[in-house]
């Protein structure tokens, strides 16, 4: 079933439930928005159980998803991904409240998330929405160049 906001007052986003049906339609964009994207084995994995997840879609056409994780009323944003050509126009900030509204119908108390150190339009997205440093995982993620590793900022906020 789908769920509809307004973004603006001219523009109308649904979102709907993620399902396994849904992974082949939502892998391009995972491919396009990170430099070692997940299989769609792994995501496949994030589906059902503690997972939850939605995509949304403007004028049918999907322009992004997110994945979350809840356990023990903490949940975790696992993935978060805009189609490419429509980052920058707040669809982003608009995925992460609908994260936090389903994150608190799940009875969770606080979001936790982690991101590459040199994402900075990432962090500054997460940092106005009242996230805070907590720690550092070093040299986690794989560089996107292919050579080294770089740090995760480990990020959390309260519900």
């Amino acid at each position: 079933m789908a769920a509809t906001t307004r973004v603006h007052s001219n523009v109308t986003i649904s979102f709907n439930n993620i399902s396994l049906n849904d992974v082949e339609n939502l892998m391009p964009i995972e491919a396009l928005c990170h430099s070692h994207p997940w299989t769609q084995k792994t995501f496949s994995s994030c589906i059902g159980g503690r997972y939850f997840g939605e995509y949304a879609q403007l004028d049918n056409r999907i322009l992004g998803f997110y994945i979350g994780e809840h356990v023990a009323g903490e949940a975790t944003l696992m993935d978060l991904c805009i189609t490419p050509e429509l980052q920058g126009l707040g669809y982003g900030k608009t995925l992460l409240l609908r994260f936090f509204e389903q994150s608190k119908l799940l009875s969770n108390n606080c979001v936790w998330l982690e991101v590459r150190a040199k994402n900075i339009s990432a962090q500054m997205l997460y940092i106005n929405q009242g996230f805070t440093e907590t720690g550092r995982r070093t040299g986690y993620y794989p560089s996107s160049s292919g050579f080294g590793y770089e740090d995760a900022i480990i990020m959390k906020k309260l519900l």
